[in-house]
């Protein structure tokens, strides 16, 4: 492990844990948590199949920032390490990192992804390799008070201009009503890819809406943008306050589940925190797929989520796309989502009894998912960053009133087409 200790940096070496020590020989090392549970729950699948099969497997942790682990997955891939075998990916880095990764399809079964979602497959492809095993996933929600919108006898919205009307009408009722401090929709408004994943939804509930298709195409500069945009900025300082635009997952939590919005777009994992014993709103809010655009639109949710990754570079990549097998199948993953919440990326999986029981949103989580909107990274690989950058910017920028969005657009296109050059 010696190419390891002086590729890692001092501060990450105290990190390292497992069954062995860094310094004793292992079949295999896995990079597959940060901290907490997603750590633990990772050791305790690794201990196991290492005590079921008889081989000795390392866990290392990573930072818990994703940018920081990225960086360092980069410089251990760069220098084509064997000292890791298999890394945790984020489900926008498969292009960014694929030349590093072994084709899992090499060495697992034909029929090794056999019911998962086709959007986290699809994803997890890079020109026909498959270069990560979906793990877990995510998806945009809208939340909203089942309470509010039943007293004031209004239907869950099925459009964003029904989301609109609603969340101005129950405002201000609720401010007549003396909650000062009432507000229709929250969601994640500040500048960062937070913002790339709502923009996205807006723009792609739209028909023919998107920000760069399949094809490589960059196809942002459209009406359906200039709809979804106009809509959204209109919601700022009106259903949304103005400080939405410096709000991320957790700021809008806080004002959802202190009781002052209606509506609020927010991942799986706010669930078990708004009907925790301490919520204001326990029992009082339900979850449904996020608005279409208009009538003829489409409900679209942008996925998030993980998958394990083996390295091209490993001594053993037979051996550790077993382990990647082992901890991907559907009853790890069933584990996972009891334990940890962890949301399974095998269909069938959202049809169990007991994970129903525990997570009744998971009837509705099915289908939202199988509408779900991938963001552009396998197709634009390693520029990816600088185009979600870009994307969230522009959009910002709009939000806060600093542009009009037809500059905006027409501003994105070009700095998309520079980024692009010939090809991504």
């Amino acid at each position: 492990m010696k190419q390891l200790k002086t590729l890692l940096p001092a501060a990450l070496l105290g990190l390292c844990v497992g069954l062995p020590s860094l310094s004793t020989a292992a079949n295999l090392t896995i990079s597959c948590g940060a901290v907490g549970a997603e750590l633990q729950l990772c050791k305790e699948a690794v201990e196991t199949w290492s005590k079921q099969t008889g081989n000795s497997v390392e866990v290392v942790s990573t930072p818990n920032s994703a940018t920081e682990r990225l960086s360092f997955y980069q410089q251990i891939l760069s220098a084509q390490s064997s000292d890791i075998d298999i890394i945790q990916i984020d489900m926008v880095w498969p292009g960014m990192l694929a030349k590093h990764l072994l084709d899992l399809r090499e060495v697992l079964p034909a029929n090794a992804t056999q019911g998962y979602f086709k959007a986290q497959v699809d994803n997890a492809t890079v020109n026909g390799r498959l270069v990560t095993m979906p793990w877990f996933t995510d998806s945009g929600l809208l939340y909203y008070r089942k309470d509010l919108l039943e007293k004031y006898h209004k239907p869950v919205p099925q459009t964003w201009e029904q989301m609109t009307a609603t969340a101005r009408e129950v405002q201000q009722a609720e401010r007549s009503a003396g909650n000062a401090n009432a507000w229709g929709y929250v969601f994640q408004g500040r500048a960062y890819e937070g913002l790339t994943c709502n923009a996205l939804e807006w723009i792609s509930s739209q028909p023919q809406g998107g920000l760069v298709n399949s094809q490589g195409d960059i196809v942002v500069n459209s009406q359906a943008s200039r709809a979804a945009l106009t809509l959204a900025k209109s919601w700022v300082g009106d259903i949304s306050p103005r400080g939405v635009l410096n709000y991320t997952e957790e700021e809008g939590r806080g004002v959802f589940q202190s009781g002052n919005a209606l509506f609020m777009r927010n991942w799986p994992y706010v669930w078990a925190l708004v009907q925790s014993p301490d919520s204001v709103v326990k029992d009082k809010v339900g979850v449904a797929p996020l608005p279409r655009g208009g009538e003829t639109g489409t409900h679209a949710s942008t996925l998030g989520g993980w998958g394990l990754a083996v390295s091209r570079y490993s001594a053993n990549p037979k051996l550790a796309a077993e382990l990647v097998s082992y901890l991907s199948s559907a009853q790890q993953q069933k584990h996972r989502a009891l334990v940890g919440a962890y949301n399974p990326v095998i269909e069938s999986l959202y049809q169990d009894p007991e994970l129903l029981a525990a997570m009744p949103y998971y009837s509705q989580l099915h289908s939202i998912l199988n509408d779900g909107v991938m963001r552009p990274a396998a197709i634009t690989a390693d520029r990816y960053p600088r185009v979600s950058n870009a994307f969230f910017d522009q959009v910002h920028g709009v939000l806060a009133g600093e542009r009009p969005v037809e500059q905006a657009l027409a501003e994105l296109e070009s700095e998309l087409t520079r980024i692009k050059r010939r090809n991504w």
